[in-house]
């Protein structure tokens, strides 16, 4: 255990977000009361454990437990600090006049997203209008950031999980202050309004600058490369074509597409790199000042400076703040990278930001950064050797280089592998290959120049370092490309259960923070998503509003409506390891289907029917449908009993639980299981039970 004695601290960042995670899985929301006793018993415990004559092990729990206690009391104050109102469900359009914050990344079924702090909406007084709106617009160029408008849209509240258990958009919504989401009917209209707070006027003018930049970039580059290098620079995806956007992901380089501590350790690191030479290259200044101190404040300021150009992103502020503990190592003489800068970067993350443990960002990202630091940690160094011909030397640098390559992707790789598999339920098979082929690329030829070019764009004379950034930029397309589109390249891997996940990580956090043999007790812990019993795919699910019904065949979804919430029915089919049906052929095969209306034929695998209208279905369609099946899904709420000896679930149902997973067991008897079951009554799920087509 002496071996260990430096290494405690490094759990209490684990425990701080243990606290966190255990406050965000609960199923109802503790009182305020209860996060401020937690507090007072953490400051106790702390206390007990400096102060009291008790052991070293025992003043190691005290502190954890402390650290536990804190982590969920901040949890509950940031929750009830952002806390905001919520759009209702509306049955009509309503007018929204207000100030375009942002344009966000485009959405799946194509249109441009932009970020409205409102002034108005139609029908919502003011005390209960939502902070910041999202609104879909199809077919205009989006409105520029500080732009102020008028636009006719049909506003929800933020949509529920797709799935049961699957990715809560509202909670993330929730801690964005975006309390609603909309599609637009009209082309926005452009209006006057009074001036806007000090400081949402700052923040438009800067995300007016980002845009500009990106459109500059854009146009200085073209649309596919263009669109890439702007995402890197700004966090701004919606310049990249689809395509682009999925081989990047089916290929394992979606990573380089946003923000991340990659982009900010090359930024920070290009400018401090390039400060300390500049410095020895000065002899006066070099005998005056440190240069490594000199560069780390530099270092320090292009993270500040990336970012702002960023819009401070999650993703983009953890980072930043991983890279301002290195460089502030650095100006105090500490190490700048090891696993104790680590602990602080992920502590102070989640004391600013606590929901972040929620989040597969956070998740994969300090997992892999532990997992690196710590191989770092235990990488040979090599006997330099001096006398030896400089043929040789480059030899052995490139061996070195090309070692340390591969052995930090496979980490990397291996640390974000469980993340991965249960958040996106896909694996790229040649991930690693193309990571390998696109990481010097990155690293040594794109993101400088990029960087460069974006800084020089301004004052016109980025021309040349983003055309030396498009050919970086075009190589990586063609890895991806290629890695993308070669057989097999992605396998589908159903979610393991909700336990395999945290094991997983404490199993992966294990083996980085200890010394020794015994760390290797994690690894059967790190593979617990891999190795997990996978559970049999439920039958049916039912969208959160009725509008779709997916069926299991074999290792297919049938979809019963092809083309209406397709992206929702495609989630919850990756979620089972299942492949979704293109097209109404495989459903016309078991289903006889209308306009708004199925039946189940013989071959069904289900005995289920749909009603897709609106509007109640008169006598005659209700008993035929009920005729025709076991299970009855009806969109508009029914009075009770509608069907005698069926199942019927209908628009009450829908409100109340969300979507739905339907599964017979051994018995013969259906169970449900429901989504808002799962989310409980959390301040992000009230009131949000369904959404628009």
């Amino acid at each position: 255990m002496a071996d260990q004695a430096d290494r405690w601290s490094l759990w209490t960042p684990v425990a701080f977000g243990m606290g966190c995670a255990v406050y965000f899985g609960l199923g109802r929301e503790p009182l305020t009361g209860v996060a401020v006793g937690f507090l007072g018993l953490a400051l106790t415990l702390l206390v007990a454990a400096r102060r009291l004559p008790v052991r070293r092990e025992t003043a190691l729990v005290l502190i954890l437990a402390a650290f536990a206690l804190a982590g969920f009391s901040t949890a509950k104050l940031r929750t009830q600090a952002v806390a905001g109102p919520v759009a209702p469900a509306v049955s009509g359009p309503v007018q929204i006049e207000g100030w375009v914050v942002d344009v966000a990344s485009p959405g799946q079924s194509g249109g441009s997203r932009i970020i409205i702090a409102p002034t108005q909406i139609e029908g919502l007084a003011p005390e209960v209008t939502p902070t910041r709106v999202r609104v879909t617009l199809r077919g205009v160029v989006p409105p520029a950031p500080g732009a102020a408008l008028r636009v006719l849209a049909l506003l929800n509240p933020p949509p529920p999980p797709a799935s049961p258990g699957g990715y809560d958009f509202a909670r993330d919504a929730f801690y964005e202050s975006i309390g609603g989401v909309g599609f637009a009917l009209t082309p926005p209209e452009r209006l006057r309004l009074l001036a806007p707070p000090p400081r949402l006027r700052l923040d438009m003018k800067i995300n007016a600058a980002r845009w500009r930049l990106a459109q500059q970039i854009v146009a200085s580059m073209g649309p596919e490369t263009g669109g890439l290098a702007a995402a890197m620079v700004m966090g701004n995806q919606a310049f990249i074509p689809p395509e682009q956007i999925e081989h990047m992901r089916a290929s394992g380089l979606a990573h380089l597409i946003s923000i991340s501590g990659l982009h900010m350790a090359i930024v920070g690191g290009f400018a401090f790199a390039a400060v300390r030479a500049g410095v020895a290259a000065w002899p006066w200044l070099a005998l005056r000042v440190s240069s490594k101190k000199v560069a780390a404040l530099m270092g320090l300021a292009a993270v500040a400076c990336y970012l702002v150009v960023s819009g401070a992103p999650a993703p983009a502020e953890r980072a930043a703040i991983t890279a301002s503990v290195a460089f502030a190592a650095v100006i105090f003489d500490r190490r700048a990278i090891s696993l104790h800068g680590l602990a602080l970067a992920a502590l102070i993350v989640m004391l600013i930001h606590p929901e972040a443990v929620t989040e597969p960002g956070f998740q994969m990202s300090f997992a892999a950064t532990a997992a690196l630091v710590a191989l770092a940690e235990a990488w040979p160094r090599a006997i330099r050797e001096i006398s030896a011909p400089w043929p040789i030397r480059l030899v052995q640098t490139a061996m070195t280089w090309l070692a340390a390559s591969l052995a930090a992707s496979l980490v990397a790789g291996m640390a974000t592998g469980p993340f991965a598999l249960q958040h996106f339920n896909r694996m790229a098979t040649y991930g690693l290959a193309a990571n390998l082929a696109a990481s010097p690329i990155s690293s040594f030829l794109m993101m400088p120049s990029l960087a460069i070019g974006a800084a020089l764009t301004p004052i016109g004379l980025g021309d040349i370092p983003l055309m030396v950034s498009g050919w970086g930029i075009e190589a990586i397309t063609r890895v991806a490309e290629a890695a993308a589109e070669a057989p097999g390249a992605n396998m589908l891997v159903s979610s393991a259960p909700a336990w395999a996940l945290p094991s997983a990580f404490l199993g992966i956090l294990w083996m980085c923070l200890w010394r020794g043999p015994v760390r290797w007790i994690g690894l059967p812990f790190a593979l617990a998503v891999s190795l997990a019993p996978r559970p049999e795919a439920p039958g049916v699910w039912i969208a959160a509003d009725g509008a779709q019904v997916a069926v299991r065949l074999g290792d297919e979804a049938v979809l019963l409506r092809p083309d209406v919430k397709r992206f929702a029915a495609e989630r919850w089919a990756q979620r089972w390891g299942l492949t979704p049906t293109q097209g109404e052929p495989p459903r016309e095969a078991l289903f006889a289907c209308d306009r708004w209306t199925c039946r189940p034929r013989p071959a069904a695998p289900v005995s289920i029917a749909a009603y897709w209208s609106r509007k109640p279905p008169d006598a005659g369609t209700l008993r035929g449908l009920c005729a025709s099946a076991e299970l009855v899904i009806v969109r508009p709420a029914l009075p009770p009993e509608p069907c005698p000896g069926r199942i019927v679930l209908s628009g009450e149902d829908f409100a109340q639980g969300g979507s739905v997973e339907l599964g017979r067991g051994r018995d013969g008897v259906w169970r449900a299981q429901w989504a808002q079951d799962l989310r409980g009554r959390r301040p992000w799920s009230w009131g949000s039970s369904g959404s628009d087509e």
